[in-house]
């Protein structure tokens, strides 16, 4: 996707209005994790160091349209103030009177941190006005919330149209410029062998992405809960373990039009109840016992995961490979981390939980692209549209 960035505006002396995704965990008042608030800050260093007056606005939680004092953006100013080292000042709200004067007195180089979009329920129904008072209050639009781009919301995709509208620029940030380039290389034009790996607990919401990938990969290896299904759908009983009855005639139907692309585990954990605690044992899928349920892939298909892998010169990882919340099952989806990080490929790791997994494992480093928006990668590696990136300009 060819979309113009801050680099092809001027935004000199300019109001300019980011959206950003500053939706970030809270622990007693104060951000527990910053990571997404530090993706943005090349873009608003960027935007600062070029004498534009720097208004942002994000979503935090789910506040359902009304004002939920636990998820004011207070914290983040905070946040953000400490790391870009000069004052944010964080208003109580993010359209009316008291916002349009605090911006009108704003000057070059200094920040402003709207209040919670989702305090009102229009940034969710992307109503249309709405969405124009937010772009009135700045002279250019950037869109930095890749986490946020696959959602049509008034904040993502309404203030862009009425930026554009009132013949302004709407433009991506670094961050979506950085998505772009690393997701867009391997829907578009991936160095082969790609492989992708599929993880997480259904495979119901990554049917379409399955269905894309076949076109473009040479091998899916598969784990996590969505395995089971494929496993159900192939005769195998599975126990307690998680399958998705309804899906059965689907994964069917993708292991016919696979043709031998899709890499299924050869042994898994398995444990006699969902618990840290519970006893385990590593057995061929098609000996789950009753009473007992599948919660990680084993050594074996470790082994045969980094063979594909290793062999590999693209690869995008969405999904854990077992429920790796517990340390007990958490082996598969840290061992799957480390070959990534050592192999001689371009890796890219969704966002979410698989994201989650190769921070805790240390590892985020070692990876070409660590997406920050989980939802949203899976649609774009669906081939989907992102309404908040669409909208920008070419």
């Amino acid at each position: 996707m060819n979309k113009k960035t801050i680099r092809d505006v001027d935004v000199r002396g300019k109001r300019v209005l980011v959206r950003v995704d500053f939706n970030v965990p809270l622990k007693e008042g104060e951000v527990a994790d910053d990571t997404r608030i530090e993706a943005a800050l090349p873009t608003i260093q960027y935007l600062l160091d070029n004498q534009a007056a720097v208004i942002l606005m994000s979503h935090l939680g789910r506040p359902k349209g009304q004002v939920v004092e636990e998820l004011r953006m207070d914290p983040v100013a905070e946040r953000l103030s400490e790391l870009v080292n000069r004052p944010v000042k964080k208003l109580d709200d993010c359209v009316g009177g008291s916002v349009e004067r605090a911006i009108e007195k704003m000057r070059p180089g200094e920040i402003i941190l709207l209040e919670n979009t989702r305090f009102h329920p229009e940034e969710k129904a992307n109503d249309s006005g709405f969405a124009a008072q937010l772009a009135a209050l700045a002279d250019v639009y950037v869109n930095d919330a890749f986490g946020a781009a696959h959602r049509a919301h008034a904040s993502t995709e309404g203030a862009a149209q009425a930026m554009r509208g009132k013949g302004g620029p709407a433009v991506a940030g670094f961050l979506v410029e950085k998505e772009l380039d690393f997701l867009g290389k391997a829907m578009e034009n991936p160095e082969h062998p790609f492989v992708a790996v599929l993880g997480g607990a259904k495979i119901s919401g990554k049917i379409a992405v399955i269905e894309s990938l076949l076109k473009r990969c040479d091998r899916i290896l598969i784990g996590g809960g969505m395995a089971n299904t494929f496993f159900k759908a192939m005769g195998f009983e599975m126990g307690d373990s998680l399958v998705e009855d309804d899906a059965i005639g689907t994964a069917k139907a993708l292991l016919e039009e696979a043709r031998g692309k899709l890499v299924l585990p050869v042994d898994v954990v398995i444990a006699d109840a969902f618990d840290n605690e519970a006893k385990t044992q590593v057995v061929a899928p098609d000996q789950v016992p009753s009473g007992w349920r599948i919660l990680d892939i084993g050594p074996k298909t470790v082994a045969t995961f980094k063979s594909a892998l290793e062999e590999a010169k693209t690869i995008t990882w969405n999904g854990p490979l077992g429920v790796f919340e517990m340390p007990v099952f958490a082996a598969g989806t840290f061992a799957v981390a480390r070959i990534l990080a050592d192999v001689d490929a371009t890796t890219i790791v969704g966002g979410g939980e698989s994201a989650a997994a190769v921070q805790q494992v240390g590892l985020a480093d070692e990876m070409s692209h660590v997406s920050t928006g989980g939802g949203a990668s899976l649609q774009f590696l669906e081939g989907k549209t992102l309404p908040g990136i669409s909208v920008l300009d070419e």
